[in-house]
């Protein structure tokens, strides 16, 4: 392998090593760093709100583990923060199964080094705009029984895709490989109550990052649950999923996040 393939993923932000920069992680760049601390120029509470998307993660998996499901695809992963995925559902369901999928060439390896220990787990190259790129391989339905309920997560990944590749297609996609009872998780940024600053910095801060910052309305955010019927809160503020209070006495965050659970009819 050539000393420029290692080289190159330091030229350009990453929005899972950015986010890693946020969780106070260690997986990233002078480049992320540079350009994740240009979005929390006008969004202190930057680190928070990525607190914040974390717990609602293991929330949602807690929330879906408590009600039957044992086995979950986690899209856009980033890098393994504990507790992870699999370690929120196998503190319910022991045998739990999870498969990570993340585009980013560096996550997957780093994933695939720290779990390949673990039969049950699995760490794979895939493209949300592609489903096929990963539903298209045997090791995710040896791992997974689509037959089964499953639990899908979209944690703070789907505003990384631009209208143009369609993301309502990708989830309707995942949707359709779902039965009945199976449960999805969704939280994305939004427009509503985001101030129009606040917009600019956080677009420009991943202008050349490899994927960039697209903010949806409400009522978009809410197509992706088509066909699904949201629990309660339904779509709401990230922060009325958090079950703790802890740091909103700082008060309410300039970037506004919405999350939601369904589930398949």
């Amino acid at each position: 392998m050539s000393g420029a393939e290692y080289v190159s993923p330091a030229a350009v932000p990453s929005p899972a090593r950015m986010y890693d920069y946020y969780l106070g992680g260690k997986d990233n760049y002078a480049v992320d760093r540079a350009a994740a601390e240009k979005a929390l120029s006008l969004v202190p509470h930057g680190r928070r709100i990525a607190r914040g998307n974390r717990d609602f993660l293991i929330r949602a998996v807690t929330l879906m583990a408590e009600r039957g499901i044992s086995q979950f695809i986690d899209l856009g992963t980033g890098f393994p923060t504990s507790p992870n995925v699999h370690q929120a559902a196998r503190a319910i369901t022991p045998d739990a199964r999870v498969a990570y999928i993340d585009n980013d060439p560096v996550v997957t390896a780093h994933n695939q080094a720290l779990l390949a220990k673990d039969d049950k787990i699995l760490a794979l190259p895939g493209d949300i705009r592609q489903p096929h790129s990963f539903l298209g391989r045997d090791e995710i339905w040896q791992l997974i029984d689509f037959t089964q309920p499953i639990g899908v997560l979209f944690v703070a990944v789907l505003h990384f895709i631009p209208p143009e590749d369609d993301p309502e297609a990708s989830v309707a996609t995942l949707v359709r490989n779902m039965v009945p009872g199976s449960y999805l998780a969704m939280s994305h940024i939004t427009s509503d109550g985001t101030p129009p600053e606040v917009i600019a910095t956080i677009r420009d801060a991943y202008r050349t990052a490899s994927a960039p910052a697209v903010f949806r309305t409400r009522e978009e955010i809410g197509q992706f649950f088509s066909d699904l019927k949201l629990i309660d809160p339904g779509l709401a503020d990230l922060s009325e999923w958090q079950a703790s209070a802890i740091g909103r006495e700082l008060g309410p965050p300039a970037l506004r996040f919405l999350a939601g659970i369904a589930t398949k009819p």
